[in-house]
């Protein structure tokens, strides 16, 4: 028998700079501090961030952490999409707070459209357009 999987329940990242990355996850992709606290045992930030109803994005601070592949391409997580109504006019407003992103594709199997930009990390995120 499979273990019983009833959904997400969240997604960790572990960012260089937490001010920079909290101003980009909050203030360009618009997700809502849900909780924030600073662990002082291991001068950590752990921030919490929703996305609707049901979802939680965790950003970690850590002092020095080491370098991690991000490419699309490396082995581990591939990247983080998100669901968006209206592709163009969302990479617009990601173009208007200076954050470049990749040439709007379309899925080869499901016909939607995406694109791909990266965090101030270098994490490969996503908008794949839901309608």
């Amino acid at each position: 028998m499979a273990v019983q999987l009833k959904s997400f329940h969240h997604v960790a990242l572990i960012c260089s700079n937490y001010e920079q990355s909290k101003r980009f996850y909050t203030e360009v992709l618009g997700l809502t501090i849900l909780a924030e606290h600073y662990r002082s045992e291991r001068a950590s930030w752990k921030l919490d961030l929703g996305m609707g109803d049901a979802h939680v994005l965790e950003v970690f601070s850590f002092p020095d952490p080491p370098a991690r592949s991000s490419r699309p391409e490396a082995c581990g997580l591939r990247h983080l999409a998100f669901g968006v109504d209206d592709l163009e006019v969302q990479v617009g407003l990601l173009h208007e707070a200076g954050v470049q992103t990749e040439e709007i594709r379309v899925d080869a199997f499901t016909g939607k459209r995406f694109c791909f930009f990266s965090d101030p990390d270098g994490l490969p995120l996503e908008l794949y357009e839901r309608s």
